[in-house]
């Protein structure tokens, strides 16, 4: 059984081959060249981070099915400063177009210190951001963009850090690492 950690890069998909009419961007196949596998889960071309990839579809199950509450800790940079009542709405839950979504773990924190984003953020003089750490253990479609956005704050830069008992702990952007 094969398990591998990949810090995925912004703009890279979360497929081996690319889109037949889309844009040409880098897949997986650009960073990982062991047969065989394949992503538990996905991850946005515009979001970055730890993308877990198996041979074991027992395992990808595991990590991917909401049943087994595998929680997924993200660092989110948001647009302008979530107050005390923006954090509480996404630690109840938020109503979103396809339902309500479970509690999470909400809490501002410290930039944290990441790799560079090629291209960088937009950065506005006149529109403060901050970062918060989010913890879900759904995985709906651009779920974390659209709690953020419902409580008034829109996503900047997403980087998942965590799933389960995963992270991206030393592993530089690009890279990845077999466990």
């Amino acid at each position: 059984m094969a398990l591998i950690l990949f810090n995925k890069p912004y703009g890279v998909l979360c497929q081996f081959t690319p889109e037949p009419n889309g844009p040409p961007r880098p897949t997986l196949a650009d960073f990982i060249k062991r047969p065989g596998v394949y992503p538990a889960g996905r991850l946005d071309h515009d979001s970055e981070g730890l993308l877990l990839l198996t041979d074991d579809g027992r395992l990808q199950a595991r990590i991917t099915d909401p049943r087994y509450k595998a929680l997924k800790t993200y660092l989110v940079q948001v647009e302008g400063e979530p107050d005390e009542a923006a954090l509480e709405a996404l630690r109840r839950g938020v109503r979103l177009k396809d339902g309500m979504t479970l509690p999470a773990k909400a809490e501002r924190i410290d930039p944290p210190d990441l790799w560079p984003r090629d291209p960088p953020v937009r950065f506005r003089k006149t529109v403060p951001d901050c970062w918060i750490a989010l913890t879900i253990h759904e995985g709906r479609n651009r779920q974390v963009r659209r709690m953020t956005a419902a409580v008034g704050h829109p996503t900047l830069r997403l980087v998942r850090w965590r799933v389960g008992e995963w992270s991206l702990d030393g592993l530089a952007q690009g890279e990845f690492r077999e466990v």
